[in-house]
């Protein structure tokens, strides 16, 4: 919901996603943005919603093991949330749910190690959901936030950390999977809407990303 009280206004891209999938029906394609943003000023400083946050330039998507198209629903989210869903075993979705579907999550402001990360999504793969889902994706890390501001040197290392911890976990669970990381459906500007339980088409060949509205 920050998109909604972005500084300035809302992100062009996130506006375009969100329009599409409240009002439009059908496939849209997700496109990369040429920059992002990650942190902002003091929400209780009026100067803050002056003028737009800063952004810097943005890694492109990384595609592994692309191949022929795949699509299939959506299932994920936050990985802490996701954690705590599956110690729980609360609205945790049976495992052949989860045959041909497209696994997403994403890390929030809170910023988990990638050790973390990695033991999160090795308990999915010890689930066997890694192996069964069409394509997995990962969202653009935050790598800085309001509480922890990490400079341009550390906020690269923290995302590389947590890259390396993500393919390692493919490498082990989902060898030659599909999958693309650093998409922007997480807690980084801009967020394109992915339809929970809808859609989603993955294609190697373009290298294109398609949301069903």
């Amino acid at each position: 919901m920050t998109a909604f009280g972005r500084p300035g206004a809302m992100h062009p891209a996130t506006e375009a996603s969100l329009r599409a999938a409240l009002f439009t029906t059908g496939p849209y394609t997700l496109t990369e943005p040429a920059e992002f943003g990650e942190t902002s000023g003091d929400w209780a400083d009026p100067a803050t919603f002056e003028r737009p946050p800063d952004m810097r330039e943005a890694a492109a998507w990384e595609w592994r093991h692309p191949g022929p198209a795949v699509e299939g629903p959506t299932w994920g989210g936050s990985l802490e949330i996701v954690s705590w869903l599956l110690m729980a075993d609360r609205c945790v979705p049976g495992p052949d749910r989860l045959d041909g579907a497209v696994l997403f999550f994403e890390t929030s402001e809170e910023m988990p190690s990638a050790d973390d990360v990695y033991r999160v999504l090795r308990s999915i793969g010890e689930r066997g959901w890694l192996e069964r889902c069409a394509a997995f994706l990962m969202g653009r890390p935050k790598s800085s936030s309001m509480d922890r501001r990490l400079d341009a040197f550390d906020a690269d290392r923290f995302r590389a950390e947590q890259r390396e911890a993500v393919l390692r976990v493919l490498d082990e669970y989902a060898p030659g999977k599909p999958a693309v990381l650093g998409v922007d459906f997480g807690h980084t500007d801009p967020q394109f809407t992915i339809p929970y339980g809808g859609t989603v088409r993955v294609d190697g060949a373009t290298r294109s990303l398609t949301a069903m509205y």
